[in-house]
């Protein structure tokens, strides 16, 4: 049996940071981590074979060559999808798909000859078993969680990792929150289900077999959903582990708020490797906060959190959202005011959308106030449903909102707040290679000769080399990560 797995193409967006991996020339942020690892569920004696879009073309004579061609995909990657699945027809190949936009929208895709739903542990085996019988159904569906402790080491031979800038592991899955916009709890459960240390420490030997050294992004819906295990069993492995090895990865992962209330994991995090980490904020409206049951980060000096971990030496991204029912004009303001004091550079702002699945869209879809057009990339100016303020209005202040954090000037001043206060770990000789000198060398091309943030540019270069050294290589990739921000939000804004 020969099987093509196809990673549909990625829009430009925010967190494509297409614009920044040409400083560094790789082709995309991630690999598919998903497919990799359907790719080692499916049986040895398959031939595979495996095409991300993201950094190749798809090619006619892929498709021919399967039996089946293997689909996997996020929402924002719907138009790519549907253009492979329509290639396929027209080819007279067969398609299977699996993943999040599959799981959440069966209906969309009644021409998919296979959808392998939910869990792929558990409906990819019983697909296969009907399939060498003769006997496939269409749809593979499950109520179970999968045990992840059954979950294969993925096959990473299968990829050139040369293309991306950093590769990625899953540890956990699942969510101990339930956010009223978030549709992980829907897809992958409120009791995080983990991995044991061992076979996680396995996961990471096979990357660093391939020859991998550098990011590692840890993948999970909340990464500390599960704090005692993480103390307890597998932070003391990823620091045995580092520390054997010589500490060749640096890791990056979501997590919730809460962490501020932890020293112990926080320390114990930075001791691991982990240096960034995403934090879902939304709001400093207390009321939207209410609204959208985002309890853990209710009650809270939240610009005080976000600081906390910042000084225990974990960058923090940060997600807001606009456009919530007890939102009004006086949020735009306040939501620039705040990311400008908290020193989260990398911000990531987005109007609110109801994805399926979520009890948003539960609640839009019973007050009529649902509509077409959910792309899966709330950065896009689109909204899935009729907001309570004016949408022309919240639209204005959206777009202000980004001009005004993205604008060279606020950006520039943000990082410096963030390095001010940002305590990096020690961890010995940076591995300085010839991608990093080729970057800063366009950096000082691209944005301290051409481009019109060059003011502010060596304003930050200067002051990092002379004031605070360890932090000039932070310097020089967060000038990059502006560059693409600004770059992906004119680009979107001249389109709409």
């Amino acid at each position: 049996m020969k099987i093509l797995l196809v990673y549909p193409k990625y829009p430009i967006t925010y967190w494509g940071f297409q614009y920044a991996l040409k400083f560094v020339s790789k082709k995309a942020s991630f690999p598919p981590l998903g497919l990799v690892t359907v790719a080692a569920i499916l049986p040895a004696h398959y031939e595979k074979k495996l095409v991300d879009m993201n950094v190749t073309s798809l090619k006619d004579k892929d498709i021919l060559w399967a039996d089946y061609v293997f689909i996997s995909a996020m929402a924002v990657q719907k138009e790519s999808a549907r253009e492979v699945i329509n290639r396929c027809k027209q080819l007279g190949v067969k398609t299977v798909a699996g993943g999040p936009l599959f799981t959440s929208e069966p209906e969309e895709f009644d021409d998919v000859e296979h959808l392998v739903l939910n869990e792929g542990e558990l409906t990819l085996p019983e697909f296969i078993r009907d399939l060498e019988a003769g006997v496939a159904r269409r749809v593979y569906t499950c109520a179970e969680w999968a045990d992840l402790r059954a979950t294969p080491v993925p096959m990473w031979q299968l990829i050139d990792q040369k293309q991306y800038a950093t590769m990625n592991i899953q540890y956990s899955r699942g969510c101990p929150f339930n956010c009223e916009f978030c549709n992980i709890t829907s897809l992958y459960g409120r009791i995080p289900r983990t991995k044991d240390g061992a076979q996680l420490i396995a996961e990471l030997d096979a990357l660093y077999d391939s020859g991998w050294s550098g990011g590692v992004f840890f993948v999970d819906d909340n990464f500390i959903g599960n704090k005692q295990k993480l103390i307890q069993e597998i932070l003391p492995a990823l620091i045995a582990w580092m520390s054997a090895k010589k500490r060749p990865f640096g890791f990056l992962t979501e997590t919730s708020i809460n962490l501020a209330d932890d020293d112990e994991l926080m320390s114990m995090m930075v001791k691991a490797g982990f240096d960034t980490v995403f934090v879902g904020i939304e709001t400093p409206n207390e009321e939207s906060l209410v609204e959208c049951n985002k309890t853990q980060n209710k009650n809270r000096d939240l610009i005080s959190c976000v600081k906390k971990i910042q000084r225990f030496g974990l960058q923090v991204h940060g997600g807001f959202i606009v456009g919530f029912d007890n939102d009004n004009a006086g949020i735009f303001d306040s939501l620039i005011n705040f990311i400008q004091q908290s020193g989260i550079v990398a911000a990531m702002v987005g109007l609110l959308n109801a994805p399926k699945g979520t009890k948003l869209y539960q609640r839009m879809a019973k007050e009529g106030r649902l509509v077409e057009g959910f792309s899966g990339n709330n950065t896009d100016f689109t909204m899935n449903f009729i907001p309570k303020m004016d949408r022309g209005m919240l639209i204005k202040g959206y777009n202000r909102i980004v001009d005004t954090i993205y604008s060279p000037k606020k950006y520039y001043e943000r990082v410096q707040v963030f390095l001010k206060e940002y305590n990096p770990v020690k961890t010995g000789a940076v591995r300085v290679n010839f991608t990093h000198i080729m970057a800063f060398v366009k950096s000082v091309i691209r944005l301290g000769i051409f481009g019109r943030e060059r003011r502010y540019y060596w304003k930050l270069i200067l002051w990092s080399l002379f004031r605070r050294r360890e932090v000039f290589p932070l310097a020089v990739i967060l000038s990059i990560y502006g560059f693409h921000f600004r770059k992906v939000f004119k680009k979107t804004a001249l389109e709409i």
